[in-house]
């Protein structure tokens, strides 16, 4: 089995998002776009309600997303940043402001305010890449490994990276961040001593 690869390269990412911008699907492209810019593993992603990101007291989008993970127990503190608050913004107004603080926000069709299944974004995400033709081992893991690494090759310490993943290890980081020989190359190619 092959690992989980991130999108590498920010023109796949503007297309990936726009394949359900363009066709007005903006729940699907809401969870593209959250799922990359919070770096949130997809069970903790599609378990986010309105009240996690909407104060409806100050009628504003709150400026962290606070969880608990699933999948360690750990707290995480997710900042949420204009990418991520303008895709949020778009799907609410969809929703002509008639949310509610406990309402999911990646909604699924089929029964009363329960959330899309981690296999429906599995089949969102794999439909999508293999109709605009990516290949790779590309999954609902994707998004928050394309995190990572972007953070990565932006500059930021991996040991910055391994807390934002709440990882244990630098180990399980630096398996994150899908290091190739073209990012070694890039290296050497640019340090020119």
């Amino acid at each position: 089995m092959s690992t989980t690869q991130p999108f590498r390269k920010l023109e796949e990412i503007e297309k990936l998002k726009q394949f359900f911008y363009s066709k007005g699907e903006l729940r699907n492209y809401a969870l593209i776009t959250l799922g990359i810019n919070t770096a949130l593993r997809i069970s903790d992603l599609l378990q986010l309600r309105w009240q996690s990101v909407w104060d409806f007291e100050m009628m504003k989008f709150k400026q962290h997303i606070i969880i608990t993970e699933q999948k360690t127990g750990k707290t995480a503190t997710v900042f949420l940043n204009s990418q991520s608050k303008d895709c949020l913004c778009e799907l609410k107004q969809k929703a002509a402001d008639k949310i509610t603080p406990c309402e999911f926000i990646f909604k699924s069709r089929v029964g009363n305010n329960r959330p899309i299944g981690r296999n429906r974004a599995y089949v969102i995400i794999k439909d999508a890449c293999k109709s605009l033709g990516y290949e790779g081992n590309l999954s609902c893991h994707s998004l928050r490994k394309t995190f990572g690494y972007h953070a990565w090759k932006q500059g930021t310490a991996p040991a910055i990276i391994m807390s934002i993943y709440n990882h244990s290890s630098m180990e399980i980081t630096k398996r994150y961040l899908s290091i190739e020989q073209d990012d070694k190359d890039e290296v050497y190619r640019n340090i020119l001593l």
